[in-house]
């Protein structure tokens, strides 16, 4: 079967969001749409429509005009089997002491390795992306240092890989969050498939607005592999959620967007414990005065 794209981009989230509504009452009607910051500096909003049939270009023209955005880019996608294909190019991956894997290198986990079971089907955060590796690099490094997590948090976890790793090397349990319910979904599906089951709580909450959360709280690491401008949004309420003398891993921004978000929680009372920058994304680990 076919599958068609439709892409465009414009500078504002509001039309952003309102051109991806306006995509769901097309005819041919769209199997999905998405509207995504791009994370290149540029400022602009990406709106996508996937279709299992040729879409209707004219529409798609006066859309783009209605909202201000660039003229759709339509394309057919090749009839291949994504989900074996992704399967085949991404390896497993290490990071400290963690072993990342899908199930079909179950055979490579080396000893003394913890392994993370993330299918290449599952949302983001398989652990090859370099933020969700860097994020995985820093909690081996605060755990190598002696540190003990006793009341972690996963803000926006995606697949939950750092909410299970955490849980892993770690007794108590971990928290994961997102405002998505089908992320909230695939990381429900990851933690029984990593018999983790009781040892992380998943929770559909935006940021910290949850009851089960704010009971919790304050935390003594949070992370959040999120993008910049929620991150900097963020930055008041993890400074009131996370402990004195706690940690916050922060990443999904890239290396030039590093010193604006490290100014809004220096604001907030943090201090910048570790940096590493991996190609164009850096992770922050910062420290609550």
């Amino acid at each position: 079967m076919p599958t068609f794209t439709a892409l465009t981009t414009l500078p504002d989230e509001d039309r952003a969001t309102a051109l991806g509504e306006a995509l769901e009452d097309l005819e041919p009607e769209p199997v999905g749409v998405g509207v995504f910051e791009l994370e290149d500096g540029s400022a602009l909003w990406e709106v996508g429509a996937y279709f299992v049939e040729a879409p209707d270009d004219i529409a798609l023209a006066l859309l783009a005009a209605a909202h201000g955005a660039a003229p759709f880019a339509i394309s057919e996608l090749p009839d291949i089997d994504w989900v074996a294909h992704v399967r085949r190019e991404l390896k497993p991956v290490e990071a400290g002491r963690f072993f990342v894997y899908g199930s079909h290198d179950a055979d490579k986990l080396p000893e003394g390795r913890i392994g993370l079971l993330i299918e290449a089907a599952m949302a983001f955060g398989t652990g090859h992306h370099g933020t969700t590796l860097g994020c995985l690099k820093a909690l081996d490094r605060l755990a190598e240092a002696g540190f003990q997590g006793r009341n972690v948090i996963d803000v926006g976890c995606g697949t939950a890989v750092l909410a299970m790793a955490a849980a892993r090397i770690w007794p108590d349990p971990v928290l994961a969050s997102d405002i998505d319910e089908v992320a909230v979904e695939v990381a429900e599906a990851n933690v029984q498939a990593n018999a983790l089951q009781g040892r992380v709580e998943c929770l559909e909450a935006m940021g910290f607005e949850h009851p089960a959360i704010k009971a919790r709280a304050p935390f003594d690491l949070v992370f959040a592999n999120i993008l910049k401008g929620p991150l900097i949004a963020l930055a008041p309420d993890m400074g009131r959620y996370t402990a004195p003398g706690g940690y916050a891993i922060l990443s999904g921004l890239l290396v030039t967007q590093a010193e604006d978000v490290l100014a809004a929680y220096v604001a907030q009372g943090f201090t910048l414990h570790h940096r590493e920058d991996i190609g164009e994304w850096s992770i922050l680990t910062l420290t609550r005065a």
